[in-house]
């Protein structure tokens, strides 16, 4: 039986408690929540599991050697100590990404990806008299060079492409949202496909898409075409397609309605491209609507989740405006419903005219942003109860 060993998830700002639920959910062994990352224990199957079926993670890198560092002689002499033909042959090619956060260092991080390369290549070149090619696009391996103080920890990254890149987003919008953004969304908002859902604001359909394949318990990658573990010495073809198998044996469908509007007929067949490529279609309803003009027209609960335009990203001329539109439509028109929105306009936000009852701080890209709910309710007020807690309505 395989050992296990460790391996560190990256996410986005704000996300890291929910990656850890989903990795203990996946059955992910001492987990321990950091910055922008979780790390975690599992063997080489668990590893290709986390990567199809992980929606918050950016990226599974697998650290192979940690050592203090505290110059370029360091770093190109400990890397020289690492036995680089157990993980790439002399005539395959790779590619050393690098984040540095250390007083030690005054080089920016694509210096060191730099001597980072220059050290393994010369590595090669003193024993075998021959070195492996640089490919940035399509490597054979990727590397992970982090120094952070004065250590450095050098990973390999499984993933390959950043893991938002689902596989099934060919048509864009002005401001699309990153996928694992939306997906870390959908989680916290606790929707987990009992209860009808809303986008009211859908652009080209990612909210929509990820709520549906939580719904119905789709994983997360399953589009993808390719990993970058598929390229190690060690890859198990069989494993891999019997853990796949596994993952696509729980998927059900959803008894609830999915549904997304959008005042731009552009973004409706874009939106209707998208869900297509996930092949959500018999899930989810898109409908060119303009929300200001819209009412609930399904019953029980449910929940309304959106990414409306912030004034960084489209030019409002009245965006004070436009977000007081959105709290009177929501008091008109959406009663009996769990409403949340990310935004980073924190002045405007103030013109929704309803209380929030939750504010999580999130980062959208480089902006810094707060996703907010409102709970809207017809008669007496009760609590509510979601995998994040219990709040009064």
């Amino acid at each position: 039986m395989e050992q296990n060993f460790k391996m560190v998830a990256t996410t986005l700002f704000g996300l890291e408690e929910v990656l850890a639920k989903e990795l203990r959910d996946l059955g992910a062994q001492e987990v321990v929540v950091g910055v922008r990352s979780v790390s975690f224990k599992g063997d080489k199957g668990f590893l290709y599991k986390t990567n199809i079926s992980l929606r918050t993670a950016v990226r599974i890198l697998k650290p192979i050697r940690k050592f203090k560092v505290r110059s370029e002689k360091d770093l190109y002499e400990s890397l020289q100590k690492i036995r680089w033909e157990q993980f790439l042959a002399v005539d395959g090619t790779f590619a050393i990404g690098a984040v540095v956060n250390s007083s030690f260092f005054t080089t920016n991080s694509h210096y060191i990806s730099l001597k980072s390369k220059d050290a393994i290549a010369d590595y090669y070149r003193h024993k075998y008299s021959k070195r492996p090619n640089v490919d940035l696009k399509y490597p054979d391996l990727k590397i992970h060079v982090h120094i952070k103080d004065d250590f450095c920890t050098v990973s390999l990254d499984s993933s390959g492409d950043s893991l938002h890149k689902r596989g099934y987003r060919s048509s864009t919008n002005i401001a699309p949202i990153n996928e694992v953004l939306a997906a870390g969304l959908v989680l916290l908002s606790g929707y987990t496909g009992e209860g009808n859902f809303i986008d009211p604001m859908c652009g080209s359909g990612t909210i929509l898409i990820e709520a549906a394949m939580i719904a119905c318990r789709i994983p997360a990658n399953i589009n993808r075409k390719h990993f970058a573990f598929e390229n190690w010495p060690d890859y198990d073809e069989d494993l891999y397609f019997l853990i796949q198998d596994s993952l696509l044996n729980k998927i059900s469908s959803p008894h609830y309605k999915i549904m997304g509007f959008d005042k731009a007929p552009s973004a409706v067949q874009k939106a209707k491209e998208n869900i297509e490529n996930a092949n959500l279609s018999d899930f989810i309803g898109v409908h060119h609507v303009n929300f200001f003009n819209s009412r609930k027209e399904v019953f029980g609960d449910t929940t309304i989740l959106f990414n409306p335009p912030y004034g960084e990203r489209l030019e409002l001329a009245d965006l004070e405006g436009f977000y007081k539109n959105i709290g009177d439509t929501l008091k008109s028109g959406y009663p009996d419903s769990t409403v949340w929105f990310i935004t980073s306009d924190l002045q405007a936000l103030k013109h929704v005219g309803l209380r929030t009852s939750k504010r999580i701080p999130l980062r959208n890209g480089d902006l810094e942003c707060r996703f907010v709910r409102y709970d809207m309710y017809e008669g007496s007020r009760k609590q509510k109860k979601t995998a994040w807690g219990t709040t009064e309505e």
